[in-house]
């Protein structure tokens, strides 16, 4: 399917730094983990997809102040001194090494102020005429699926080179619920792993019972307050109730921006490295060759 892939860069580095061994590393010793199971990542989907377009999407900010704003709690159990994220010591020299090699071989990386990957994921989603393809390990991002335009996710829970497809009948399947409903759902059942409360005493089956049967959360809050008891799950009418300031606020939270600042700029995969001798410099620093070279015969075929 030939389009535009966009990749979550984030959640694919800290599965290549958690999936390759730290003994992986450049010739003065600097683990090299992360970037070159990154780098082997896009020549593998490159390779076997055949993108048209494909972006290295960053975060710019991992945790936006209108995010923050709206849920305190909001990733708060990841912050390490500052506001910065706790990312592993032997991982953070890595990032501006990958950046670097992108830029090199001329790969589109965007990052946007105050913003996440997941927004500039979402934006470039919005302003895309075809088909997209989304790569990442994140469940937020089934929210973005698709099936008229296409837009799907390919989920790497299961390895890169085993990629669950998922479109609405998938999320459908899976969770219960209309397949563009993920958000919504989302918002209810919570996510501790993102510092996302939900709704207390209300759990995946709920949820998905309460998202089924209202469609949206717009509309199951509409129907709660204007007193409708009709299509409530035992009990969840007063825990509902209890939690509107966070049903208010969370989907700020938990929606992916659309309308992002996202800079417009050439998407197209280069056929050659656009910093032939900057890029050989950086291989020759961090012992990339194997890598570089894969994902340059990739952009070649």
């Amino acid at each position: 399917m030939p389009g535009l892939m966009l990749l979550d860069t984030p959640s694919l580095y800290f599965r290549a730094f958690y999936g390759v061994p730290e003994s992986m590393t450049a010739p003065d010793g600097m683990p090299v983990n992360a970037i070159r199971g990154l780098v082997d990542m896009i020549a593998t989907l490159v390779r076997t997809h055949s993108p048209a377009e494909l972006v290295a999407c960053m975060d710019a900010d991992w945790r936006p102040a209108f995010r923050v704003a709206a849920i305190p709690t909001y990733k708060a159990h990841r912050v390490a001194q500052g506001d910065e994220e706790e990312v592993p010591d032997t991982l953070a020299p890595q990032v501006p090494v990958i950046e670097a090699v992108l830029d090199a071989v001329g790969i589109a990386r965007i990052g946007v102020p105050g913003f996440e990957a997941d927004d500039v994921i979402g934006t470039c989603t919005a302003r895309a005429s075809g088909a997209v393809e989304i790569v990442t390990g994140d469940r937020d991002l089934f929210q973005l699926v698709d099936d008229s335009r296409p837009v799907r996710v390919l989920y790497t829970v299961r390895g890169i080179r085993n990629l669950q497809v998922i479109d609405e009948e998938a999320v459908a399947a899976k969770y219960g619920i209309p397949g563009r409903g993920y958000a919504d759902f989302a918002t209810l059942r919570g996510d501790p792993s993102d510092g996302l409360p939900g709704v207390p005493g209300v759990g995946d089956k709920t949820a998905a019972a309460l998202i089924t049967r209202f469609g949206s959360l717009p509309a199951l809050l509409t129907a709660l307050d204007a007193g409708e008891t009709e299509g409530f799950p035992a009990g969840s009418r007063t825990k509902l109730a209890a939690a509107r300031a966070y049903l208010e606020a969370a989907p700020a939270v938990v929606r992916v921006a659309h309308d992002a600042p996202v800079p417009d700029i050439p998407l197209t995969l280069p056929s050659a490295p656009r910093e032939p001798e900057i890029l050989v410099k950086l291989s020759e620093r961090y012992g990339l060759d194997g890598p570089l070279g894969r994902l340059l015969s990739a952009l070649r075929s």
